[in-house]
C-alpha cells in the first residue's frame, strides 16, 4: 500500500497519466478521431477503387467505340435510340408487377 502511494505521489508519473489522458480524450487527434479518420480512410479508398474500375471499363468502351463503326452503330441505337432515316423505332417497357 506503501509503495502505491509513493507512485500516485511521484511528480513524473503524475504528468504521465494526465498526458495520457489529455492524449486519449481532449487532444484534436485523440482516440475517437483517430477511430473516424481510419473509417473515413477506408471508404475513400473504396470509393478509389470503384472509380478506377469504371474508369478502366469505359476507357475499354471508348477504345472499342473508336476502333470498330459496327460497334459504334451499336452502342448509339441501343444507348440514345438513333436510327437510320428508312426505319421505325420501338420501345417496349415492361410495368412492373405490383
Amino acid at each position: 500500500m506503501r509503495r502505491l502511494l509513493d507512485l500516485i505521489k511521484n511528480k513524473f508519473f503524475l504528468v504521465t497519466v494526465a498526458f495520457v489522458v489529455w492524449m486519449t480524450f481532449f487532444d484534436t487527434n485523440d482516440l475517437f478521431s483517430q477511430y473516424d479518420y481510419h473509417q473515413q480512410l477506408s471508404k475513400l479508398k473504396q470509393e478509389q477503387a470503384f472509380y478506377q474500375t469504371e474508369t478502366a471499363k469505359v476507357n475499354k468502351d471508348l477504345e472499342e467505340l473508336t476502333s470498330d463503326k459496327g460497334k459504334l452503330e451499336k452502342f448509339a441505337r441501343e444507348k440514345y435510340l438513333m436510327k437510320k432515316d428508312n426505319e421505325d423505332i420501338f420501345v417496349i417497357v415492361h410495368e412492373k408487377k405490383k
